[in-house]
């Protein structure tokens, strides 16, 4: 297998609630797991903090989740990830209800490029993360984040959700594969086929055959995340940490 571009990162959403009581806590436990990137969410509400923190774990930020497209002031946003050393801006979440149609899809679109201009002139890049719907959601017999992806500027990247890709029911592998280098980071997790997030486990303990779709992907950045975690959440990401170290060559 091909050899990554970089080490994985861990999206802070996994330890949200220790993020929430103690982050420069957080990040010094998983510097200690081995990590060097963290991926933030939300950090333009406390992007001093999260400044101060990361550099206090010897830690990155390369990439961050923050809802630039529903924001009345995106600039802002995009000024928070550029002063935090960020060089991709991913927007996390559009609700189910605005996948259904091409029309909506194509509009959904537009917004992103609009925006992707604005990351452009901070040096930036802004990307899409998906969810279960853009996949199970068909329009003309196409999953609609492939209708989506026709419509974005070349500018525009990628952060695939590989969970919720096979969960949505996407042959993930095949899907990577057709979007080629757009795809700019992979989110690694497993888990059950059904979507219950409560069952989700360390990388190569469940039914989503990471092995498959890293190999699909050699050249995104991996970033490890939990939904949910029944056990200890440090120790799970830890796992998938060794995880990835030992399979992801």
């Amino acid at each position: 297998m091909p050899t990554t571009t970089s080490t994985p990162s861990v999206q802070l959403y996994s330890v949200q609630d220790a993020v929430a009581a103690d982050l420069p806590g957080t990040l010094a436990r998983l510097a200690e797991i081995g990590f060097e990137h963290v991926e933030p969410y939300g950090f333009h509400e406390r992007a001093a903090e999260y400044g101060r923190a990361l550099t206090a774990a010897g830690l990155t930020a390369p990439s961050g989740h923050a809802p630039v497209l529903a924001s009345e002031a995106p600039e802002a946003i995009f000024d928070a990830a550029a002063a935090l050393g960020m060089s991709t801006l991913i927007a996390p979440f559009v609700p189910a209800e605005h996948w259904q149609t091409a029309q909506q899809v194509a509009g959904l679109a537009e917004r992103v490029n609009r925006l992707a201009a604005l990351a452009t002139e901070r040096g930036l890049e802004l990307g899409y993360h998906n969810h279960a719907w853009e996949l199970s959601t068909r329009i003309a017999g196409r999953h609609a984040l492939e209708l989506f992806v026709d419509h974005l500027d070349p500018a525009v990247v990628l952060e695939v959700d590989t969970y919720w890709t096979a969960v949505g029911g996407a042959d993930t592998p095949a899907l990577l594969s057709a979007l080629g280098d757009r795809v700019r980071l992979v989110h690694v997790k497993d888990g059950t086929l059904d979507g219950d997030i409560d069952a989700q486990q360390p990388a190569g303990s469940g039914e989503v055959g990471v092995p498959a779709i890293l190999a699909a992907a050699p050249q995104a950045i991996r970033v490890i995340e939990f939904d949910a975690y029944a056990g200890d959440v440090f120790a799970g990401i830890a796992q998938s940490f060794t995880w990835l170290a030992e399979n992801d060559r």
